[in-house]
């Protein structure tokens, strides 16, 4: 089985290749600028086509929530006009697509995990282009799962572990917003359900229960808390640490709103695909000890 991934420096995309080293049968190929690039949709069939997927991964997002805000043309040139290119083209070479969705495309009002039928209702530019790519995605290829996750971490890129971590080395105390709730969830662990699913698919010409789907770490915690867990676990293993400072989303005000609750119920993939993802604890604990290895790896001795 041929994964065909799009992007190359995202953390699925990273973590993706990785997890498919160590599956016999799978082989997983990113593509990325200046092959394949969102923002120049004529690139988009031409790249797929020559990298031969039996399913594709549609990985590459514009991400930064705040910038957004300033750059709305470019957000929807790639979080939708882009994402549905994929999926056209995913379509016209007759495989699945799988894209990687948000909890931004919820207004965070809701009590308790939200589920794939409650009301959409994004909150800024970033969570509405994502769910613009999630329609387009979805009028263009009826082969589709559209997952959305939540505070997505992993050794790659710019994730909220390793901005913690990277504080705690320069500061005796962090501020860390205590009223914004949802599911931590590993790179890794991701990338592993999407192997299941598309091992699904891919196994499964009659396979009909195509559409959204939730998928997140087990176990709910508050930013605050999740940066509590990760510097334990630092401390534990002789890494960064320094005290959290618990204060409101009011005290630490962004250009872009975040949902207040992110909290997203798996039930549905569970159900389906017979996986589950692991407790977000533990898959952080993972988390911090690579980072900190690769860290003392890059320390020089004198």
């Amino acid at each position: 089985m041929r994964l065909v991934v799009t992007g190359r420096e995202g953390q699925v995309a990273a973590s993706l290749l990785e997890a498919g080293q160590r599956r016999d049968g799978i082989e997983v190929v990113t593509l990325g600028r200046p092959v394949l690039d969102l923002a120049r949709p004529d690139t988009v069939f031409d790249a797929l086509a020559a990298a031969r997927p039996d399913i594709v991964v549609s990985a590459a997002a514009y991400t930064a929530v705040d910038q957004a805000e300033d750059e709305p043309d470019l957000a929807f040139a790639v979080n939708a006009v882009g994402a549905g290119k994929v999926a056209e083209a995913a379509a016209k070479l007759g495989v699945p697509v799988i894209h990687l969705s948000t909890d931004y495309v919820f207004d965070g009002t809701k009590d308790g995990a939200y589920v794939e039928t409650d009301a959409t209702a994004p909150l800024g530019v970033y969570g509405a282009s994502k769910l613009a790519g999630e329609l387009a995605v979805a009028a263009v290829n009826p082969r589709h799962l559209i997952l959305r996750t939540a505070w997505a971490y992993s050794p790659f890129g710019k994730n909220f572990v390793r901005i913690i971590l990277g504080l705690a080395a320069n500061r005796d105390e962090i501020a860390v917003v205590a009223d914004q709730w949802g599911n931590p969830t590993s790179a890794f662990d991701l990338a592993d359900a999407i192997l299941v699913s598309s091992a699904v698919l891919h196994g499964d010409r009659s396979f009909a229960r195509f559409g959204v789907y939730h998928l997140v770490g087990t176990g709910d915690t508050n930013r605050s808390g999740f940066a509590h867990h990760i510097l334990a676990t630092s401390r534990a293993l002789d890494g960064p640490y320094a005290a959290v400072k618990e204060i409101s989303t009011r005290a630490y005000p962004t250009k872009a709103l975040r949902p207040r609750n992110s909290r997203l119920s798996t039930a549905e993939f569970e159900g389906t695909f017979n996986w589950t993802a692991p407790d977000w604890h533990g898959s952080t604990v993972d988390v911090v000890s690579r980072l900190l290895i690769a860290e003392t790896k890059c320390t020089p001795t004198l």
